[in-house]
């Protein structure tokens, strides 16, 4: 795992699996998948019009004027944004830290693929003057910049973009001609919705950004797999989704009518999916709150979690306690926290972080329960962190930190 771990050592790198909620299914979405088990039809490549235009739905009451022709389905995320960037012709690039899935697909089709930093506040969208800078260098050396991968609500790091920042770094895309795919998987998960204004890219330049959004989110288990993507109404946009369908086509990656009719169900957003969604990014947050205060008691970094299911810690302060466990780089750190935690902790090499930075992605799902009815109890709960497995797993993550010290 370790070599294959590695970049630069093969075409494609392992990559972990998204932060999952671990939590039971809203009894309407798993009665919609039951009573569609049984249908036959198949449902078409790109999504069926049901499926879509419960899309349409979803993006018009969060302010993104779509129809059903600008959209299309797949099964998950990954073969839809492999689909879209097969549209483009061109380079990737994409922020430093990202997805871990986001370089082997670019990688899959020959597509050099470029990071850049991002500023200190947040991860998921690129410095707009580092942007500028590897935009500029890429194309002195020959290359052909042409799409830029972001996300505003971010996996690994955790943030929401300040929507200063986003139209700061969509603003220089777009002068350099670069078209945005904007991953909003995460936008749902807000562990303060209140307090935390989220800026879609496609607001802020409508004719130049692709919205990608996986249901594993918020809406669905990742078991069922099913993503969604959105394309502006510009002018060329018919000819890329067009292209983007004949990819699907051709890879077979069709979603299956089952999951299609629960799909529509949970984006058409009815009371019990989006109270169940709003509970589920509640317990992950508290939870993530907790993890967050164990890694700064230990001495190591983090920036406050404001979505998702994780936490991206940076143990550098560490580095001597880790250097007398035989940890020298993010490989071996993933190896040991993962070791002695007993679940998977990717190092920050799988994110596009230099090996030699001692960072992790801690996941905040093994910590709610080990089995359904513990997770199930997590999310009754008034005071999941008060629960005894719950309570239970935050101490024994705090004190595989405070050993390191």
């Amino acid at each position: 795992m370790r070599q294959a771990a590695s970049e630069g050592r093969g075409p494609v790198r392992y990559g972990p699996l998204a932060p999952e909620s671990g939590l039971p299914v809203p009894e309407s979405l798993a009665g919609v998948l039951a009573a569609a088990a049984g249908r036959a039809p198949a449902e078409p490549s790109g999504g069926g019009p049901v499926l879509r235009e419960a899309a349409c739905g979803y993006w018009w009451r969060r302010g993104l004027h779509t129809h059903a022709e600008d959209v299309l389905a797949a099964p998950g995320a990954q073969p839809l944004l492999f689909a879209l960037l097969a549209a483009h012709e061109g380079d990737v690039l994409m922020p430093r830290p990202c997805p871990a899935w986001w370089t082997p697909h670019a990688r899959l089709l020959g597509r050099p693929a470029y990071h850049v930093p991002t500023p200190a506040e947040c991860g998921g969208v690129p410095d707009p003057y580092a942007l500028l800078e590897t935009v500029r260098r890429v194309r002195a050396e020959g290359g052909r910049p042409a799409v830029l991968l972001l996300s505003v609500a971010d996996d690994p790091t955790a943030t929401v973009a300040p929507p200063e920042l986003v139209r700061e770094a969509c603003e220089a895309a777009v002068a350099e001609g670069l078209h945005l795919i904007s991953d909003e998987t995460w936008r749902d998960t807000l562990h303060r919705p209140g307090d935390t204004v989220l800026l879609s890219p496609a607001e802020m330049c409508p004719e130049d950004v692709t919205v990608l959004t996986d249901l594993s989110g918020a809406l669905a288990p990742a078991a069922w797999p099913c993503a969604v993507a959105r394309f502006p109404p510009a002018a060329d946009s018919p000819a890329r989704r067009a292209r983007a369908l004949d990819v699907l086509t051709a890879l077979g990656a069709h979603v299956a009518a089952p999951v299609a009719h629960a799909a529509a169900h949970a984006l058409d957003e009815p009371a019990d999916v989006a109270a169940h969604a709003a509970a589920g990014a509640a317990l992950h947050a508290r939870v993530a709150s907790a993890v967050h205060r164990a890694v700064l008691a230990s001495g190591a970094i983090a920036r406050p979690p404001q979505a998702g299911r994780h936490l991206y810690a940076d143990l550098g302060p560490l580095r001597a306690g880790l250097a007398a466990r035989g940890v020298s780089d993010s490989m071996d750190l993933e190896d040991h926290l993962s070791g002695r935690l007993g679940f998977a902790v990717p190092g920050g090499h799988r994110f596009g972080d230099e090996l030699g930075a001692l960072r992790v992605r801690f996941d905040t799902g093994p910590l709610i329960g080990a089995t359904l009815e513990e997770r199930a109890a997590a999310l009754r709960s008034a005071e999941p962190l008060e629960l005894p497995h719950v309570a239970e797993a935050l101490r024994a993550f705090a004190a595989v930190l405070e050993e390191l010290r």
